[in-house]
């Protein structure tokens, strides 16, 4: 593996094209309630793949940052410290978490699927205490409600999209090695 403490043209390249393709799929969203269903989280998902740990928590950090100035690249194409402040600032805060703790699984584990997946599983809940905290907060309603309402109606979409990354993923980073792109 090449060093990352010296990041080359390559790696800021693929750091930069994976937030933006964070800042395209995250916008897109369903709203259901306080909270909508988005594509942010598989983004990160296939960003830590391609990325690795560190290089996947900082795309989604720049993703982030560009959301933070203003520009509408949050659900529903919103921006701004607002969104930041409001009900699912606490997932936003949290998906830097996820993509730390899935990157670190699927690196250390990079020839184990399950490992990976236990990894995408484990910051996503990381994501939802986050979330579910600042929610409760926000919104003034116990922990259990925001956990109602902020999580278990987004479980099995989660789930469907961890299993997606945790097969795809996979054989992008092959294929991205085998380029010598990784």
């Amino acid at each position: 593996m090449e060093n990352i403490n010296k990041p080359n043209t390559r790696q800021l390249t693929l750091i930069g094209v994976m937030s933006a393709v964070t800042c395209i799929l995250g916008p897109l969203s369903l709203p259901i309630g306080l909270v909508p269903i988005s594509l942010t989280n598989l983004a990160i998902y296939f960003s830590v793949y391609i990325l690795g740990r560190r290089r996947g928590t900082i795309s989604y950090t720049v993703y982030l940052l560009l959301g933070l100035i203003g520009l509408p690249v949050f659900s529903g194409f919103s921006g701004g410290l607002p969104k930041l402040a409001g009900p699912t600032g606490g997932y936003l805060i949290g998906f830097i978490f996820m993509a730390f703790i899935s990157g670190l699984f699927i690196d250390k584990f990079s020839n184990k699927i399950y490992m990976g997946f236990l990894g995408m599983v484990i910051g996503t809940t990381v994501t939802y205490l986050f979330g579910t905290a600042w929610l409760s907060y926000v919104a003034h309603m116990t922990f259990n409600k925001a956990l109602a309402v902020g999580v278990l109606p987004f479980i099995p979409g989660d789930l469907i999209k961890i299993i997606i990354a945790s097969l795809v993923g996979p054989q992008i980073r092959k294929r991205l090695m085998s380029a010598g792109l990784y």
